[in-house]
């Protein structure tokens, strides 16, 4: 099993995050450590590689706008908002594009499920909506990677309590319309009551639990891939005798 480091990295810029992403990716041997980094970043726009500026409705001077080279469309990051960078060697993990995208997809799922939200995936539409309540289809979480030399780099976003205007200046990941939400406001409520019993509200000063929840979670969903590879290995040697030599 190939063990992954978790990096907190706290509140950072984008642009240095983003160009420590790619320098680390440009850098790695087949022996570099995998990393998920969990960062929040200052308000900003990201853009993807073949993103139209079109989406962008209505542009604020205090929210820079930084082109990248994720696929996807234009998205927002700001405080309050969970972002967990995979930094993976696919090849080594022995993980195609869309398994990974669907376990970290499966870990958001799975971490939203702990704070008792009910959300889904969308066919063609990467990301995780609500599936219930008063903001059903509503997007909660955002996804976009790169992947350079059989690496992965960028990740996904998840929104816990924020300022949720920024939103309303873009088409959020090119779908006009879209509502965007954060945990906070969809009820969700932590895993351990209060003294009293009460449910708890999730707020942003439950973000570093969430962080954290996010990442052991997409742990638990590359260990479980590597597991069942190594499952599939070990049962085409037992079939073949020969493939043991």
């Amino acid at each position: 099993m190939h063990p992954i480091q978790i990096i907190e990295r706290g509140r950072e810029d984008y642009q240095p995050c983003f160009d420590a992403m790619r320098a680390f990716t440009a850098a790695r041997s087949p022996e570099t450590p995998d990393q998920i980094w969990l960062v929040e970043h200052p308000p900003v726009y990201t853009q993807g590689q073949a993103g139209d500026p079109a989406h962008l409705l209505s542009p604020d001077d205090n929210i820079p706008v930084v082109q990248i080279d994720r696929g996807g469309q234009i998205t927002y990051h700001g405080p309050g908002q969970v972002v967990a960078y995979l930094l993976l060697d696919l090849r080594r993990r022995h993980l195609m594009v869309r398994e990974l995208v669907h376990g970290i997809e499966q870990a958001v799922l799975d971490t939203l499920a702990a704070y008792n939200l009910a959300a889904e995936r969308k066919p063609g539409a990467p990301g995780i909506y609500l599936s219930d309540g008063p903001h059903q289809g509503a997007k909660i979480a955002a996804l976009g990677l790169k992947i350079r030399n059989g690496c992965s780099y960028h990740g996904v976003s998840l929104n816990v309590q924020m300022d949720l205007s920024p939103f309303l200046r873009i088409n959020p990941c090119g779908y006009a319309g879209l509502e965007t939400v954060d945990m906070a406001t969809a009820g969700a409520t932590c895993p351990v009551a209060d003294a009293d019993g009460a449910p708890m509200p999730v707020t942003a000063a439950r973000q570093t639990d969430i962080a954290q929840r996010l990442a052991a979670a997409l742990c638990e969903v590359l260990a479980a891939h590597e597991s069942r590879v190594l499952a599939a290995e070990a049962a085409d040697v037992n079939a073949d005798p020969a493939l043991a030599s």
